[in-house]
């Protein structure tokens, strides 16, 4: 049931080996400390390598976000400590796709024709709007899990924030407009997907997560520093590196069809290994579904770049 196609096993290789690797093009890594900065050139160099590696990878490291170590590192505690409770303590957390209960413990059946598992645990739950929230279903224990995640949620949101404008102005845009048409501070969802990769005895022959994009705005991940995370850039599958401290941001597809395909979602996947347990923590940022169309922004559009998108 987990055993890939053909097809796809002939890139299924060692991710250590892979990470290790320096050879070809390298997800690249932002700094994001200046990016407020009162010197203008500074801050402007800055937003400039951000906006560069929107249009050129849709993915990057950030590094100097702002959120501090101290905390990521109670989020990453406090998600393990979840997912080392004995089955069934975590399956009283169990979601129900069944009956649209999406949010809470689950295990991935991935949703190809073939009906072929995906090798991963998760944990699925709306973490801001604080409104929108229902901590009925967040884990009780770990005792840290409600404070931590909660905490790192709100400052996500910030950091959304921030980038959303630094890409408004590479669009030419005014800097809250991208904002604005993701639903804003009221109506944006942050939704966290806890992934969490058993060890697996034949790495070679199956995938955490199959090849997909994400369809939020921005995808935020935090990770338990163990390789796994594989782009499709210029025709091959690269291996992330682990970068310490860093969060791994994603562009959404929701943000290539409002850029007109100008800022660029990226094809990628989940790897597994036999040594070591990988934990991400990925947090989506999506417009509310019924309230929002999505459509290339009449900025983006011009005669000689017509809408890609409808």
């Amino acid at each position: 049931e987990y055993i890939r196609p053909k097809e796809e096993l002939v890139n299924i290789g060692d991710i250590f080996e892979q990470e290790k690797s320096n050879d070809g093009p390298q997800v690249p890594t932002i700094d994001l400390k200046e990016i407020d900065s009162e010197n203008e050139k500074v801050r402007e160099r800055c937003r400039e390598e951000l906006k560069k590696a929107a249009v050129d990878w849709g993915v990057m490291h950030l590094v100097n976000h702002g959120i501090s170590d101290e905390l990521m590192d109670r989020v990453r505690k406090a998600g393990k400590a979840f997912f080392d409770l004995p089955i069934e303590q975590k399956e009283k957390y169990a979601n129900d796709q069944a009956s649209g209960k999406i949010q809470g413990y689950g295990s991935k059946l991935a949703n190809n024709a073939s009906g072929q598992l995906e090798w991963e645990d998760y944990f699925f739950h709306l973490v801001y709007p604080e409104d929108k929230r229902d901590l009925s279903i967040w884990p009780q224990t770990p005792a840290d899990y409600i404070e931590a995640t909660a905490e790192y949620a709100k400052e996500l949101r910030a950091l959304a924030t921030k980038v959303l404008r630094v890409l408004s102005l590479g669009l030419g845009l005014e800097e809250g407009r991208l904002e604005k048409e993701v639903g804003g501070l009221e109506e944006l969802l942050l939704q966290m997907k806890i992934n969490y990769y058993p060890v697996c005895p034949q790495p070679e022959l199956a995938l955490g997560v199959e090849a997909h994009t994400d369809v939020s705005a921005l995808t935020f991940i935090l990770h338990n520093m163990v390789p796994g995370l594989q782009l499709f850039y210029e025709g091959k599958w690269v291996t992330a590196k682990c970068v310490p401290n860093s969060i791994v941001m994603h562009i959404g597809d929701t943000i290539e069809i409002l850029s007109n395909g100008k800022y660029k979602s990226i094809l990628h996947r989940g790897m597994v290994n036999k040594e070591k347990v990988r934990i991400s923590w990925a947090v989506f940022c999506e417009p509310p579904k019924e309230k929002i169309i999505l459509k290339p922004l009449p900025e983006t559009v011009s005669e000689t770049e017509p809408p890609i998108f409808p």
